[in-house]
């Protein structure tokens, strides 16, 4: 039988939770395992939410407001004209993106007369900044320091809300999210931007979710950007893995249970249902397994997982949103993970955690007596 927890808004008593797991602004994680959420109150940045707009309004100044996008509390469907809409958002932003450049290059020739041969006249520095999972107290304080003293701020979808707020007042926001079926800026152009703005000067930070060196891309940005003469500084942030499992209790290794952790990537490169990723030597019961981006994969993943000889009640764990008020978990064996996952209808980011570690958190313990005492009524 697999196990699930069940659909909880409050218990009459709760799971004691370590004192660490206490915050003010969220409810202990065993009271939000699979609280019903709607979209609309995503912790991150969607790509035609308001938030976004807002945030980004500056961008839009020279558009007459006719032109200005609609933006929508939903995520575009699957059949939207994500293209068109894509071109046309950028082309609306354009001048103002110009505008700025020219401002910071006027603000350098002011700062170095002459050639511009001086001490510190040369090139921005660009700053690839990790934010962690969501929560914002989980940002280090050299990210907080770098996000005050920013000129401009190029974020990624699954930064939260709540660490944007955080970015200094003077400094201007940019959203370069993507997500499946639409991405606001190709890799290609947040290169470019990056450039552009550090050779004008600027100090530039590229905001990411995590950890920027773990499946973010910051490898690809920082070897472009190195080889145009531009200085980059990694700033690291906690991964989705290690914020997410602490969160919830899951010792990522554990003496007896598991000696090594892999972290997987579930995208397939070709856009399909088949993981990008999957060797016979990733089926070890004694490694944890962490997937990222694994919603649609998932399926075929279990399935080779366990072809290759992993135990089908291994534990599992699915957690949506994690770190965030809005987060919810599914706990399952490996085989009937990805039925659970549909039933309950979670949605990207959700991180998912393979392995005997996974019966170590309290919370697991705990959605085994609910589907006990489910079956039992």
């Amino acid at each position: 039988m697999a196990a699930t927890v069940t659909r909880i808004v409050s218990t009459p008593s709760p799971i004691p939770i370590p004192s660490s797991h206490h915050k003010s602004r969220r409810a202990p994680p065993s009271l939000l395992l699979l609280r019903p959420i709607c979209c609309s109150s995503s912790p991150f940045t969607e790509n035609h939410s308001p938030e976004r707009y807002r945030r980004d309004s500056w961008l839009y100044s020279s558009s007459s407001s006719a032109d200005l996008p609609v933006p929508s509390p939903l995520p575009p469907r699957d059949d939207a004209p994500s293209v068109a809409t894509r071109e046309h958002d950028i082309a609306m932003q354009l001048p103002e993106l110009r505008i700025l450049l020219q401002v910071l290059r006027d603000k350098r020739k002011c700062r170095c007369p002459g050639d511009g041969s001086d001490g510190g006249c040369g090139p921005g520095e660009v700053y690839l900044v990790g934010t962690g999972p969501g929560d914002p107290e989980l940002l280090t304080l050299k990210a907080v320091r770098v996000l005050k003293g920013a000129d401009l701020v190029l974020y990624d979808r699954l930064v939260s809300h709540d660490v944007l707020e955080l970015v200094g007042q003077d400094a201007r926001l940019l959203y370069v999210g993507k997500t499946a079926g639409y991405h606001s800026r190709t890799q290609e152009e947040i290169h470019e931007l990056l450039l552009n703005f550090a050779e004008a000067g600027a100090n530039v930070v590229r905001l990411k979710g995590g950890d920027p060196l773990v499946f973010g891309r910051g490898g690809e940005e920082m070897d472009f950007l190195q080889q145009q003469g531009i200085r980059v500084q990694v700033i690291p942030g906690i991964t989705a893995a290690s914020g997410i499992a602490a969160e919830l209790g899951i010792p990522l290794t554990h003496r007896g249970v598991a000696n090594s952790v892999r972290f997987l990537t579930g995208h397939s490169r070709k856009g399909g249902s088949d993981p990008l990723f999957v060797a016979e030597n990733a089926a070890d019961p004694d490694s944890t397994l962490v997937v990222y981006m694994g919603l649609a994969t998932l399926p075929s993943l279990a399935h080779k997982l366990m072809e290759h000889g992993l135990p089908p009640n291994t534990p599992a764990a699915a957690i949506e949103r994690g770190t965030t008020p809005q987060q919810r978990v599914v706990f399952s064996d490996l085989k009937d993970l990805a039925d659970k996952i549909v039933a309950e209808a979670l949605v990207s980011p959700t991180l998912i955690i393979i392995g005997n570690v996974v019966a170590l958190s309290p919370f697991y313990s705990q959605s085994r007596k609910e589907a006990a005492q489910l079956v039992e009524a």
